[in-house]
């Protein structure tokens, strides 16, 4: 039987962050995935570091956590793991949220107004500024935000830096190894049975993204985490006409909604390799992996309203995945008290790369006993707004 005093199940970018901040303390941790690491969620999403779309509360907290230490990390990565490590190709360019109704307007100016009230630097724009911060924008702006705080990752090689950071301090990593059960003794949890024999750890992490649940129930303990599907849609390379993160103010309302039908806003924003990113799609429809014609011209018709010259540009493919999403759109963070030994970080849905340096420092300030920066109560998974779906 190996040992190690963590084990962290998936190799996702929360996994990857966490077993980083547990190696870096000195704990001796082995991250277990059935898959190759950055094979599930964290492939599948735009890389996303984001606070325009958080409002005043414990998402936000984590929001601003998690943007502080992913500028430390870009900024310690190119000495720690050299000059031949491939670039996370952080960015820090900032996003514009855009209303083109008069409806629109009122709700993201007033959504705004309570983010600043909570110590977001959110910057009302008018159309002129607008169209100075994104020249090939609509005209059609009714009102524009701009947040400077917004930022970027290229999220699979994020991913593979976090957790090479950890190799380097101890971690070890096995993939193609799938979780059966866990190790039970004297009712605390001290081990998972795998495909490759038995890991005992004094604490297991799981950081499964969109799989928590089935994870934890191998452990018999109810985990309210379901897959909710995303689409996005790549151009062809072109030099760059968007600079920003650019979305309409419908977005926000589609991250918070728990409708399982298809929601779409407009999300488009440039990549480092020079492609347009375009999303974004939310449905609840199991883990039913097609890409639907219908879903992609959706997200372009809607791309269209707010940059129009993407009428010309090709579309090069499109890619899907599934985002852990929770009932009350928080993540769960921290021990759980139903089976002593047994961690969760999971259920960050949309917002996974962006929040997992911040999971990270939560789990790690939890572990060892010293205060959080932030309050982790809000991410337990005992809080009275889950008490029903982990019980009933």
């Amino acid at each position: 039987m190996e040992s190690s005093d963590v084990v962290i199940v998936g190799a996702g970018i929360v996994g990857a962050a966490v077993a980083r901040r547990l190696a870096l303390g000195g704990f001796r941790v082995t991250v277990l995935d059935r898959g190759a690491s950055a094979g599930g969620t964290s492939s599948s999403g735009e890389g996303n570091l984001l606070v325009s779309d958080k409002g005043p509360g414990a998402e936000l907290d984590l929001a601003v956590l998690s943007g502080r230490r992913w500028a430390e990390f870009a900024a310690e990565l190119p000495a720690e793991l050299g000059p031949g490590f491939p670039d996370i190709e952080f960015e820090a360019k900032g996003g514009l949220v855009v209303a083109t109704t008069a409806t629109g307007a009122d709700a993201l100016l007033a959504f705004a107004d309570t983010q600043r009230s909570a110590g977001v630097d959110a910057r009302p724009v008018t159309a002129a500024e607008a169209a100075e911060l994104e020249p090939d924008l609509t005209p059609r702006v009714a009102a524009a935000v701009f947040y400077p705080d917004d930022a970027q990752v290229q999220p699979s090689v994020a991913t593979e830096a976090l957790l090479a950071s950890a190799r380097r301090h101890g971690a070890r990593l096995r993939q193609g190894v799938t979780v059966l059960g866990g190790v039970v003794s004297g009712g605390r949890l001290v081990g998972v049975d795998t495909t490759a024999g038995r890991f005992g750890a004094e604490h297991t992490v799981v950081a499964a993204g969109p799989w928590s649940a089935e994870v934890a129930g191998n452990f018999g303990v109810r985990l309210p985490v379901l897959p909710r599907r995303g689409t996005v849609v790549v151009t062809t390379r072109m030099p760059r006409r968007i600079r920003h993160k650019v979305y309409d103010a419908d977005y926000v309302g589609a991250v918070e909604s728990e409708l399982a039908a298809l929601q779409t806003s407009s999300v488009v924003e440039s990549t480092a390799a020079g492609t347009v990113l375009i999303g974004s799609s939310r449905e609840r429809r199991g883990f039913d992996e097609r890409i639907e014609a219908a879903v992609v011209g959706e997200l372009a018709a809607k791309a269209l309203i707010l940059f129009p010259f993407l009428a010309d540009v090709p579309v090069m493919r499109a890619y899907g995945g599934f985002r852990p999403f929770v009932p009350d759109h928080l993540p769960v963070i921290g021990p759980d008290p139903r089976l002593p030994g047994l961690w969760h970080a999971t259920g960050h849905e949309g917002a996974g790369i962006g929040l997992s340096v911040g999971t990270a420092e939560l789990i790690g300030a939890l572990m060892t006993g010293v205060e959080p920066e932030i309050p982790a109560a809000p991410f337990a998974v005992t809080r009275e707004s889950l008490r029903k779906v982990t019980t009933g």
